[in-house]
C-alpha cells in the first residue's frame, strides 16, 4: 500500500513539474518572445533564403567577364557599383571582381565602404569606417603580425571566391600587359587550387 502511494505521489509529481513547464513559458512575458523567436528562425531556417523581389525591379543581368589587367587607385575608384555596375576591391596589392556579391560590397552592402577601394587594411584591423581607407597608395608596412596574417587569410578566401582582375599598382609603376596565355595559366591554376581544397575535404 504505501507503495502504491508512493508511486502514484511521484506520477501526480511528474504531471505537476510537466504542467508546470508549459505555465511557467505561457505565464512569462519573455519567455513567451523568446519562443516566438525560436519558431520564427526555425521557420526561416527550414523554408529557406528567397530572394525578395521588388515590384518592376529585375536582378541585373551578370556582366562578362572582365580581362586581366592592373589598376592605379584612381582607376580602381570607378568601379564602386555606383558610377560603373561592376564592383572592384584591391586586397593585398591584387583587385578582386565581388560584383556578384553585391549585396555586401555593393553601395548599400555591409562592406560596401570598400567598393572601388584598396580594403587592406580596412579587413586587416576589422575596421569598416572611412579612416581604414587611404587616398595614397598603403604599402602596409605598420600592421603586426596578426594583422598580417588577417590580411592573408582575407586575400586567400577572395582568391579563392572572386575573380583575380589583376593587381594594385603604386605611383609610378607600370602595368603588366596580359597575354590571354597568363589568362588561362590563372584558370588553370586557380581550378588546381581547388581540387587540392576539395581533396582535403575527403
Amino acid at each position: 500500500m504505501a507503495r502504491e502511494q508512493v508511486a502514484v505521489a511521484g506520477e501526480e509529481a511528474a504531471a505537476a513539474e510537466g504542467g508546470g513547464l508549459l505555465l511557467e513559458i505561457v505565464s512569462s512575458p519573455l519567455n513567451l518572445t523568446l519562443l516566438s523567436l525560436c519558431l520564427f528562425l526555425l521557420y526561416r531556417i527550414l523554408r529557406g533564403e528567397q530572394p525578395a523581389a521588388q515590384a518592376g525591379e529585375a536582378e541585373p543581368p551578370p556582366l562578362p567577364k572582365m580581362k586581366r589587367r592592373d589598376f592605379t587607385l584612381e582607376q580602381l575608384r570607378l568601379y564602386d557599383g555606383v558610377r560603373d555596375p561592376r564592383i572592384l576591391m584591391a586586397i593585398n596589392g591584387k583587385v578582386f571582381d565581388v560584383t556578384r556579391a553585391r549585396k555586401f560590397y555593393g553601395p548599400e552592402g555591409p562592406y560596401g565602404i570598400f567598393a572601388g577601394r584598396d580594403a587592406s587594411r580596412g579587413l586587416a584591423t576589422f575596421c569598416l569606417e572611412k579612416e581604414a581607407l587611404r587616398d595614397d597608395y598603403d604599402d602596409l608596412s605598420d600592421l603586426n603580425a596578426t594583422q598580417q596574417e588577417t590580411l592573408r587569410d582575407w586575400e586567400s578566401q577572395f582568391t579563392f571566391k572572386y575573380h583575380h582582375v589583376g593587381n594594385l599598382l603604386k605611383e609610378g609603376e607600370e602595368p603588366t600587359v596580359y597575354s590571354d596565355e597568363e589568362e588561362k595559366d590563372a584558370k588553370d591554376g586557380k581550378k588546381e587550387e581547388k581540387d587540392a581544397k576539395d581533396g582535403k575535404k575527403e
